[in-house]
Formats: structure tokens, C-alpha cells, sequence
């Protein structure tokens, strides 16, 4: 089956936390999931570009242009690409109602679902109080993240090769830690707050990535996850309902799927000599 026969076309696709420009970037992921996902609107939620990196070590390999690129080419096609800036390329907050290449930069937006829906596009540092107001603890933390990437790499490089899975030491540790999952709840319950303030049905963010599809009591809270780790976006369907796509689960599927297909051996037809024919 070719790319074009496979494509999954959505109304809208959500993307967060690309983060390139730092070599914890799943580049390659992303440049195969943008090949077989397509959208008439495309949100960029912020932390695409990592500038926090950039400014300690400039690393921009092929690879990551080839994602603006690939992005590029599908506003010349004619999708709707709408950065909405984060905390980590927050540069670009600068350049709030300005097109470069079909790119539209805001500082926020509201997206109307196809059933009619009213979702506040927002990264979500504004609500992490440690980015907002301790801004050298926020980098010591991004570099303990870093670090805590370059040991999961190398753990992970062990694993692949006695067979097992990828496995995320800092996704779990979000989970485990009481800290870090009482900061996700708060998180949350502050964009559901802030959507419900600006009259939205839902709020649609990023920041901490952690993908997520939950209900509020009347808003409705989306998650578009990170190209980092999880590998993770949020689709609208033409009914306006939402999908969260888990790509590395899909890469993972079809590796295994791909793997069992070739350790299948076919039966070697039995050679009948002539005596045993007759």
C-alpha cells in the first residue's frame, strides 16, 4: 500500500512539544507520521522549536528541517497552520498576527469543533507557577529532563536489544512521583478554569507532556502530549469528536507485525519422485 492510499485525513490535527533543535527530538517520527496524516487545519500548540537549547549548543540536523519543511509544504497545499507559541521557542510571541509561509502566529486561539464546540488553543505555561515565577528553577529542571532523556536513551538501547519495548523512566516517574501527578491534576484543573472563563466548551494545550482526553465537570480538557517521548497528537474527525493518536504504539505494532511476517517460513513443497507418483 503506498503513503497516499494510507493517509488518514482529519479535519484538524493538534501538535505540541517537538522541541527541535534539541537531540531528544523524535524527528524521524514525526516526518513519518506527517506522512501518513493529513488535516485541512493544522495547530502547532507550542515548544516546536526549542530556542532554550539552541541559545547552550546550536543542533539542527537534516532531520529537522525536514519537518518544517514537510509542514511547509502542506500549507502550500492548502492547509490552515496556525503556531500558537510556547514557553521553550517563546521568541515567536513576538511576531503575534504575522504569515511566514502560510504560517499564522497567536498568541492564543479558539477553535470551533465541527459539531460546534468552542476549544481555547493555549500552550499552558502561563499556568506552570515554575515558569511563570522562578524562571532559573524552570531551566534547571529542563536540564535535569535532558539528562533524565540521555540515560532513558542508553537504557533503552539495552532493552531493544534483549527484545523489549521502549520504555519512558520519566513518563512513569510522572505518574509515580506524588509531587509530579499532584502538579498534573493542578495543571489541568487551571486550563479547564481558564477555558471555561473565555466562554470554551474545552481547552486544547500542552507543556507538561502528558497526552490526555478528560472531562471536566462542563469543559472538556485535551492534552496533545510531545514529540519527545510519547510521540503523541490529537486528531478532530470530521463529527467533530477527537482521537488521540499514540504514533510510537502504531511504529511499535507495525514493526512487530512486519517482524512475525518474516519469521514466517513457508512449508517447502514435498519433492514425489515418480516411483512414489505411480
Amino acid at each position: 500500500m503506498d503513503d497516499q492510499a494510507a493517509t488518514r485525513h482529519f479535519r484538524t490535527l493538534f501538535l505540541s512539544d517537538i522541541h527541535l533543535g534539541s537531540k531528544a527530538a523524535q524527528a524521524d517520527m514525526l516526518i513519518d507520521f506527517l506522512r501518513f496524516h493529513d488535516a485541512e487545519k493544522i495547530y502547532l500548540v507550542g515548544d516546536i522549536v526549542d530556542g532554550w537549547r539552541l541559545k547552550r549548543s546550536w543542533n539542527w540536523p537534516q532531520n529537522h528541517n525536514d519537518v518544517v519543511q514537510k509542514l511547509l509544504r502542506k500549507a502550500r497545499k492548502g492547509a490552515t497552520i496556525i503556531y500558537v507559541p510556547g514557553n521553550h521557542d517563546e521568541f515567536l510571541r513576538d511576531f503575534v498576527g504575522r504569515h511566514f509561509g502560510g504560517v499564522e502566529v497567536k498568541l492564543r486561539d479558539v477553535h470551533i469543533t465541527a459539531d460546534g464546540r468552542r476549544f481555547l488553543v493555549i500552550h499552558g505555561d502561563e499556568f506552570d507557577v515554575v515558569v511563570r515565577n522562578a524562571r532559573i528553577i524552570a531551566y534547571l529542571g529542563d536540564w535535569a529532563y535532558d539528562a533524565a532523556i540521555a540515560i532513558n536513551l542508553v537504557f533503552n538501547k539495552v532493552r531493544r536489544r534483549l527484545g523489549f519495548p521502549y520504555w519512558s523512566f520519566s513518563s512513569w516517574a510522572k505518574l509515580k512521583v506524588k509531587n509530579a501527578v499532584n502538579f498534573i491534576g493542578a495543571f489541568e484543573t487551571a486550563l479547564a478554569e481558564e477555558a471555561a472563563k473565555a466562554g470554551c466548551d474545552g481547552v486544547i494545550c500542552g507543556h507538561i507532556h502528558h497526552a490526555q482526553l478528560a472531562e471536566y465537570e462542563t469543559v472538556s480538557y485535551v492534552n496533545t502530549g510531545d514529540w519527545v517521548e510519547s510521540c503523541t497528537a490529537i486528531a478532530e474527525r470530521y463529527d467533530g469528536s477527537f482521537e488521540l493518536i499514540r504514533w510510537s504504539e502504531v511504529v511499535r505494532e507495525r514493526a512487530l507485525a512486519k517482524l512475525g511476517t518474516a519469521r514466517k517460513v513457508p512449508e517447502r513443497s514435498r519433492l514425489v519422485r515418480p516411483t512414489e507418483a505411480a
